[in-house]
């Protein structure tokens, strides 16, 4: 069963009198457990179409299927709900709220979810611990290298045990040693975890790493290279 199930997908941003198509009818299925990188130039569409799969943009036309859920049949409460159970993101600027430890800011996402606080802090030191953060869990942002901060966003990311992780452009901002720390992390959660990760990117490093690589050109599939 697949993942994600993208069909005919469509997307114009609309500045005053200008048009911008972003996506030009894509359409592409994500198997379960997929460890794939969405590849292309800036501007080529990548990011949009991964922000319509995370249910933060919508397309204007075409159909996306997530863990078996319409997008489009969804509302706000739905999409904001599917975010919360399902999916988990790494932000290219990590987006960790700067007046927050690190072990609070791996809790926010359980915190939303209504985990008991003995349980979010149990599970949050642990993922730390998981990710190379051990003893640094009462670090504010600000306190912590790129590096890990970074890993503080993917911490967050999958403390909750989404169904999918959602990262842009993760590496981007890190030095190549870090970022492939990162990878080799995140490779294994899911291979342990069977999370399915769908990157972002145009670092030649995570498309390497990953098991599939579909580039994006202009909008549009532009290739699809499966890695097994």
């Amino acid at each position: 069963m697949n993942m994600v199930e993208c069909r005919d997908v469509k997307k114009i941003y609309r500045q005053g009198k200008m048009e911008v198509q972003a996506l030009r009818g894509v359409t592409l299925s994500i198997e379960k457990g997929a460890f794939m990188a969405l590849a292309g130039p800036s501007g080529s569409g990548k990011t949009t179409l991964l922000n319509i799969i995370g249910g933060l943009d919508t397309a204007d036309s075409g159909t996306v299927v997530v863990d078996g859920d319409t997008l489009a049949e969804m509302d706000q409460g739905d999409l904001a709900d599917m975010r919360l159970r399902k999916v988990g993101f790494v932000f290219q600027s990590y987006n960790l709220i700067p007046v927050l430890s690190a072990r609070e800011n791996v809790e926010f996402i359980m915190l939303l979810q209504g985990v008991s606080p003995r349980e979010r802090r149990e599970r949050a030191l642990s993922i730390l611990e998981e990710v190379g953060l051990a003893g640094l869990h009462d670090r504010r942002p600000a306190e912590l290298s790129g590096g890990q901060q970074q890993r503080v966003a993917v911490a967050r990311a999958i403390v909750s045990g989404p169904s999918i992780v959602l990262a842009d452009e993760p590496t981007a901002n890190l030095d190549s040693q870090t970022g492939s720390d990162l990878l080799d992390m995140m490779k294994k959660m899911n291979e342990e975890k069977k999370v399915t990760f769908i990157f972002s990117t145009h670092d030649r490093m995570v498309m390497d790493y990953a098991r599939r690589l579909v580039l994006i050109r202009d909008g549009q599939v532009d290739g699809d290279h499966p890695r097994e």
